[in-house]
């Protein structure tokens, strides 16, 4: 049976270590045989104390430090394991972000076009311009004669306009001048000026007659100041 110096030798002695400033008690048997070893290599006992107690601490640093070496590898990997745990729950949390507003959008969208088919698409009447309206019934002199107090203007300026167009078209809806493009009762030039009164403009009176008294008075202020110009210059 192998003895434990340290419980069967109970008989300690006091080694310092010199340089260290240290005092360690060791077991009577170690410290013989260490001083013993001094001794057979001729070094002072003072000598043999001093460098075998700075192996021992050594030999316990170098062990501690390898502990320690060991150790930390361990409490980075499990901080890396931390981070990579973090940063997989801030991908999922991104990407479950992401389609909620790709559904909001996708609702949305959905929303819009189920608005847009369940809105009656305007019927063409309700499109054309309000001077598409139909004006007043009677014949084309009738019809200009009923439309002049809307431009401002009294009734003593409808023997003017008489005159005018009398000389321009003879009040005929379909009067051409094929050597200008003239076209209508105002003999607008080109005649599709007057679709901006109304589709209808190559063959309604009213049509005709709203956008010539419209061209009179931007340009002339009233049926006799264009009845003059045509007078002087032989044009209106």
């Amino acid at each position: 049976m192998q003895r434990n110096p340290f419980t069967h030798n109970r008989k300690f002695s006091k080694i310092t270590v010199a340089m260290a400033g240290v005092t360690v008690i060791v077991p009577a048997a170690v410290a013989a045989g260490l001083t013993a070893s001094g001794a057979s290599a001729g070094k002072p006992p003072s000598a043999v104390k001093s460098s075998s107690m700075l192996a021992m601490a050594g030999a316990s640093t170098a062990n501690a430090y390898s502990d320690d070496r060991m150790r930390l590898p361990d409490a980075a990997r499990h901080a890396l394991a931390k981070l990579e745990a973090r940063r997989e729950r801030a991908e999922r949390a991104a990407r479950r972000a992401a389609a909620r507003r790709a559904a909001q959008r996708a609702a949305a969208l959905r929303a819009q076009r189920a608005a847009a088919a369940a809105t009656p698409a305007p019927s063409p009447s309700s499109q054309a311009p309000s001077d598409s309206a139909p004006g007043p019934s009677g014949n084309p002199q009738q019809i200009a004669s009923a439309m002049l107090g809307s431009f401002g203007w009294s009734s003593s300026e409808f023997g003017c306009l008489v005159s005018l167009w009398n000389l321009e078209s003879g009040w005929n809806v379909y009067a051409s001048n094929p050597s200008s493009g003239a076209y209508g009762i105002p003999q607008a030039l080109p005649g599709s000026k007057m679709a901006s009164a109304g589709p209808d403009w190559q063959s309604n009176a009213a049509t005709q007659i709203r956008w010539g008294l419209g061209y009179i008075k931007s340009l002339y202020g009233s049926p006799c100041g264009a009845w003059s110009h045509e007078q002087a210059s032989g044009w209106y």
